[in-house]
């Protein structure tokens, strides 16, 4: 799966360039704060494998007013670095690497 190049990021981790993207619109569950917010990496040279990261916030475009902090560069370049550590390959071709940072999360009723 790769992401689309409109609205993508560019981000430098330890030499390597990466492509970051955040849904523009949030999911319905995003929108009613069921679920977190989620965003995309991959390499901006060699796609493969796909990061998808669950952060422990609402979307930024929730329907119900819930306070949202905005995706920053430095969670994305931390986040890259973790999936690493856990054994993301971003150049191997693959199913998404999931990487769930979700804890504290508190979905609205």
């Amino acid at each position: 799966m790769a992401l689309v190049r409109k609205g993508a990021r560019r981000i430098v981790v330890d030499g390597t360039a990466y492509r970051w993207r955040l849904r523009r619109k949030p999911s319905y569950c995003q929108a009613l704060s069921w679920t977190p917010c989620t965003f995309a990496v991959e390499d901006a040279d060699t796609p493969g494998t796909t990061l998808v990261v669950t952060t422990d916030q609402p979307h930024p475009g929730n329907w119900v007013g819930r306070e949202a902090k905005p995706v920053l560069p430095s969670d994305v370049a931390r986040a890259i670095q973790r999936a690493l550590r856990e054994g993301w390959i971003p150049t191997t071709p693959g199913p998404p690497f999931r990487l769930d940072r979700s804890a504290g999360f508190t979905p609205s009723p």
